[in-house]
């Protein structure tokens, strides 16, 4: 089964103190969903943006809105997300005990629930979970900082998985690359078997506009 690629501009990287006017860009440039990150300075070492700013991210565009929740204990915060207009919430295997109680929990509120698996997770939590979700969520960096390099295990990392849900009847799980994305990789990474590829510095490092749809290009190149 082949997905469309979809681009998804991460919001780490833009611009906080206009990020209406960054958004904007990434609407004009075709991007497919906005990738929004939230760290709570105790899961990972940085802290970003809560529940508050994507609701008022979600009053200025009609685009998907894609919360990476990397905090603790996050089925405290789903609700919080949900009413903020989330239209997709990922958590971390490495942050949650039940796993399947809290993925069940973003389902309740209509959004789309996906785990996260840092570089060094077991493969495996995935594959125990799959079936409840509706994407998993591939770090290429560890997480918690933008513009790290990217980590070559991926490949094989996602390849796995891939095959893991094709042979499974769940083509319908779609998987997302995270870290370190960028022209020169995007078409490897498709091919290994992802089809959202999240995109920060790369994209917001010159024209976001123009880079989205040069990023899509490199993507699907034969």
């Amino acid at each position: 089964m082949i997905k469309k690629v979809k681009i998804a501009p991460s919001l780490l990287s833009a611009n906080f103190a206009n990020l209406e006017a960054d958004i904007r860009k990434c609407e004009a440039g075709g991007s497919d969903m906005l990738h929004i990150d939230v760290m709570d300075g105790h899961f990972v070492p940085n802290i970003t943006i809560g529940a508050p700013v994507v609701k008022a991210i979600n009053k200025v565009t009609d685009q998907i809105l894609d919360c990476h929740l990397m905090i603790s204990e996050p089925e405290r915060y789903i609700d919080d997300f949900a009413d903020a207009g989330a239209d997709m919430i990922s958590v971390h295997c490495e942050a949650q005990k039940h796993l399947h109680r809290v993925l069940s929990q973003i389902t309740a509120r209509g959004v789309k629930a996906g785990v996260v698996l840092n570089p060094a997770t077991p493969l495996e939590y995935a594959f125990e979970v799959a079936e409840y979700c509706d994407f998993v969520l591939m770090m290429s960096v560890n997480p918690g900082f933008g513009g790290q390099s990217f980590i070559p295990s991926l490949f094989r990392r996602c390849e796995r998985l891939a095959k893991f849900l094709s042979t499974n009847g769940l083509d319908n799980v779609e998987i997302q690359v995270d870290g370190g994305v960028k022209f020169e990789n995007a078409k490897q990474i498709v091919d290994a078997g992802a089809n959202i590829l999240v995109c920060g510095s790369g994209l917001f490092a010159g024209d976001v506009t123009e880079n989205i749809g040069l990023l899509r290009k490199a993507a699907v190149e034969n």
